[in-house]
């Protein structure tokens, strides 16, 4: 199989929306190394193709109409109840952004729209004894979010605000 065949191919296993696949799973199938895979990602890309990394693997980016920023201050131990009330209220978890004071903005793409990603971004978490970006800035983060209609960024906002996390001046 030649680069260009494996890159269609690629293409053609993540084009269902939902799909989700790891570099290391693609090398696998096509019994390449997985720094091959990445080059390959990085060819599509380049060729205009919107296929983002996330946490857990490579996958069509999934715009929504709107976006905004929300920005929220909180513990390392609240981001799960974090997230999950964003998805529980329709949005996307585009990414996570800190305002650094040496780098300036550093970025965290996480494309989190379920409770299974949320799960599944925890356990990565922990599994690799991760430190969340917020943890540079006193827990004080930005999430770039996705959403469909307008009532869902409010429901997003109210949830957080019950949780006392969402950041207003």
């Amino acid at each position: 199989m030649t680069g260009i065949q494996r890159q269609e191919a690629i293409k053609a296993a993540l084009s269902s929306p939902d799909t989700v696949i790891s570099a290391n799973k693609f090398a696998k199938q096509f019994n390449v190394s997985r720094q091959t895979i990445v080059g390959d990602i990085a060819l599509l890309r380049a060729r205009g193709e919107q296929i983002i990394a996330t946490p857990q693997g490579y996958r069509y980016q999934m715009k929504q109409p709107h976006h905004t920023i929300l920005v929220v201050q909180h513990t390392a131990d609240q981001i799960e109840q974090e997230l999950t009330a964003l998805v529980d209220a329709g949005v996307i978890v585009a990414d996570v952004q800190v305002d650094h004071p040496v780098y300036g903005l550093l970025k965290g793409e996480l494309a989190i729209q379920t409770n299974a990603d949320v799960k599944q971004f925890i356990h990565h978490l922990k599994q690799t004894s991760g430190e969340p970006l917020s943890t540079l800035t006193n827990g004080l983060h930005m999430h770039k979010i996705e959403y469909a209609e307008v009532a869902d960024l409010e429901k997003a906002k109210t949830a957080l605000r019950k949780l006392h996390i969402l950041y207003e001046n």
